[in-house]
């Protein structure tokens, strides 16, 4: 779907991202991590045709943006960090206007424009001024301008920006739900919200990938095992469980997650187990066969954070 080579940006003599190569399959979700400054937004305008490339290629469906940005973007639609919203209009007239603006035939409009705002849960804001919309729709309206003409790629900068925990939980709902119908392309520096939503997530720092695979295959190979956050309920002492999971021969290390003493026994108990990411049936099936009741086992939240810390380093080399 995405097939970029070799891809460079200056600004005058500076150079915003170079070099640069990715390529994104037909129907992936896929994450753009970085920091501040580290080329994301510069990558989605020139995906966009809304910048032209200083050198290299980027096709998108077969397409080279420069020699056919108009084909191109027809295949495109494209949030940028700003939702691009007329505060007078209403919702509908807004997405009609988007959609008119993309060349959409007039009579699949009112179609269109229904199906998206019922995708983008706005039906019940549909004829509200834009102005008036409380915060979190916006965001949902700059969405549905992007996809109301039924795109291949959806490229959405910053999607979650400024939304609260809930607001967040529904945007990422949102995003894993335009997955089952496009290719979606998202830029963030918010790396809990960036790995729930995605399929892979590649890393890009001063303007260049330096990494790419899912989260459990970035874990497993810069922190060498992936932690996991294991709920158990039980009344076997803290300090017994902990002997049994270190004594396990797929088990790196396990440790008590609230860090305080280890002796103390109690019903239900928390700890870190450091382990491959292809353990974890391994790990279940003992569990259950201790006769100890599973009740959580998931990634620890902090591995993808030192993960991205790790590649974002200034002194990080591209070396492994």
């Amino acid at each position: 779907m995405i097939e970029i080579e070799s891809l460079y940006k200056y600004y005058g003599t500076s150079r915003a991202i170079g070099p640069l190569s990715a390529h994104i399959g037909d129907g992936e979700v896929v994450g753009l991590l970085g920091l501040n400054g580290a080329g994301k937004t510069t990558t989605l305008r020139i995906l966009s045709c809304d910048l032209l490339p200083s050198s290299g290629t980027v096709r998108i469906d077969g397409l080279d943006v420069v020699t056919a940005p108009e084909r191109v973007r027809r295949l495109i639609g494209y949030l940028p960090d700003t939702p691009p919203l007329y505060d007078e209009m209403t919702v509908a007239a807004y997405l009609r206007f988007a959609a008119q603006l993309r060349r959409c035939p007039t009579r699949t409009l009112p179609e269109r424009i229904n199906r998206t705002l019922a995708v983008t849960g706005l039906s019940s804001v549909s004829s509200s001024q834009i102005w008036t919309l409380s915060h979190g729709y916006p965001e949902r309206l700059g969405i549905a301008q992007a996809i109301v003409h039924e795109p291949r790629l959806v490229v959405l900068d910053e999607p979650s920006s400024g939304l609260d925990p809930v607001q967040i939980r529904e945007m990422r709902s949102l995003v894993r739900a335009l997955g089952e119908r496009h290719t979606v392309l998202i830029s963030s520096h918010n790396l809990a919200e960036i790995s729930e939503m995605c399929d892979r997530l590649r890393v890009i720092r001063e303007g260049a990938i330096v990494a790419s695979g899912t989260e459990e295959e970035l874990v497993a190979q810069w922190l060498h095992g992936a932690r996991f956050a294991l709920t158990l309920q039980t009344t076997e002492r803290r300090e017994d469980v902990l002997a049994w999971l270190n004594g396990l021969d797929f088990v790196d290390a396990a440790s008590s997650a609230a860090g305080g003493p280890v002796s103390t026994a109690g019903a239900q108990m928390e700890l870190l187990v450091q382990m491959s990411p292809g353990c974890r049936p391994q790990l279940s099936r003992a569990v259950v066969e201790r006769g100890l009741d599973l009740v959580g086992l998931a990634h620890s939240e902090r591995d993808l954070e030192n993960v991205f810390a790790k590649l974002a380093q200034s002194s990080f080399s591209g070396e492994q």
